[in-house]
């Protein structure tokens, strides 16, 4: 296959906004993501659990950077998406008061949703306390507000949806938008995923999967994508939203994109409801139809941005999907070693770091990678970035009931 990608199927990532455990804004977790140092710490919100611990949003006073009104309006995955919205705007070189907003769309992946309204309005229920419960519950939780929430923020009034694939639905929402871009519906799609983990529930309910690494002696060592003694993720939160643009329009606008979205790809396990299949067969499938998508063949990819959660389960089979797409599997890197697992939110930040990769040749490092498992056969960038010359990379994400997602990005 030709090494070049399909013509006319490639869509421009013109902006890129991030709100992650690592920074508030695309320059600050990218520069906290090559450094490797992690983020995860003891949490306040989770005192008392089994898993106390978390990957916390740093730098993020709600009220201050949103307004009190709007700040209590909106629960946290939805704080989050406006704060990513706004920044890939504005790095887009994008101005809502004069774009077409009914050819600007919003697609944005939610895995768990509110779960903090929902914890503190359902204690009031059940205190006997209903004349007590906000008004604003509803709109305050239910998934569809985040992008609705984006539209409204912005003025984006093209097709506005929500993606809910477990943690692969921030990678479902590029795809989506991807072809919503080449179907001709839309010029812009303000593109990706949000959540916020960081709930009492939430914790429990994956700890009593097995899925939460119970490292509370050492939370900064606790997220070990890759390592021999790896013992499940951590919670995260964060959010990150690409501007996907046809090229003609991003080319009339006068802007260089930073990378294309050229391929993607999305399969389904029928395995298991939360264990991924022991071969990796639905991610492989996955990767592969976004190779082929993008007109590309394995040998074009340089590097791959992991799913990466550090469980047993999670990181063999991601290990064996690789090494049947891949005869020689390219350099791997886990960001979750770093800023901890934002559920539909880390399949965009992912794609976004993937981006970042491309633009400045630098492969950020998996943190806390001291005994590699060496039964997994990958060489994944450890320590320190490494610095390659790319000209195509592979960002993947899995989610419960066997859901997977693939994006092929190429440099600019």
């Amino acid at each position: 296959m030709s090494t070049h990608a399909k013509p006319g199927r490639a869509v421009a990532v013109t902006g890129l906004g991030l709100v992650t455990p690592a920074g508030f804004g695309t320059a600050a977790s990218w520069a906290r993501l090559l450094d490797g140092t992690p983020t995860a710490r003891t949490d306040p919100r989770l005192t008392g659990l089994t898993v106390d611990f978390s990957c916390q949003a740093e730098d993020f006073d709600a009220p201050a950077r949103l307004g009190g009104r709007l700040a209590r309006r909106l629960d946290r995955f939805s704080q989050l998406a406006v704060l990513a919205a706004r920044e890939a705007v504005a790095d887009a070189r994008l101005d809502p008061a004069e774009w077409d907003g009914c050819r600007v769309g919003v697609v944005l992946g939610v895995s768990a949703n509110s779960t903090h309204t929902y914890e503190t309005e359902y204690a009031r229920l059940a205190d006997g306390r209903a004349d007590r419960v906000s008004p604003l519950m509803l709109p305050r939780s239910i998934p569809n507000m985040a992008a609705g929430e984006v539209g409204l923020d912005l003025g984006a009034r093209g097709p506005n949806l929500t993606t809910s694939t477990a943690c692969a639905s921030g990678t479902t929402a590029l795809a989506l938008a991807c072809d919503l871009l080449r179907a001709g519906s839309c010029d812009l799609v303000l593109a990706g995923g949000t959540d916020s983990g960081r709930a009492p529930m939430i914790s429990t309910a994956f700890d009593r999967l097995g899925a939460l690494s119970r490292r509370r002696h050492d939370p900064a060592g606790a997220s070990r994508p890759f390592d021999a003694d790896r013992d499940g993720f951590v919670l995260g939160e964060g959010a990150g939203v690409l501007v996907l643009e046809r090229v003609a329009h991003a080319r009339a606008r006068g802007v260089r994109p930073r990378a294309y979205l050229v391929g993607h790809g999305s399969t389904a396990d029928a395995h298991h409801f939360t264990a991924p299949h022991p071969e990796g067969d639905g991610l492989a499938r996955a990767v592969e139809a976004a190779l082929a998508d993008a007109g590309l063949a394995p040998h074009d990819i340089g590097h791959v941005n992991a799913h990466g959660t550090g469980t047993r389960l999670n990181d063999t089979a991601e290990a064996a999907a690789l090494h049947r797409v891949f005869h020689r599997p390219p350099p791997v890197t886990a960001v979750k070693s770093v800023i901890g697992h934002a559920m539909g939110g880390a399949g965009a930040i992912e794609a976004a770091v993937t981006v970042l990769t491309l633009q400045h040749g630098l492969i950020p490092p998996t943190a806390n990678l001291d005994r590699p498992d060496g039964a997994l056969g990958l060489d994944v960038v450890a320590k320190v970035p490494r610095r390659l010359a790319l000209h195509a990379a592979l960002s993947v994400s899995s989610g419960f009931g066997g859901q997977n997602a693939a994006v092929v990005l190429t440099a600019a």
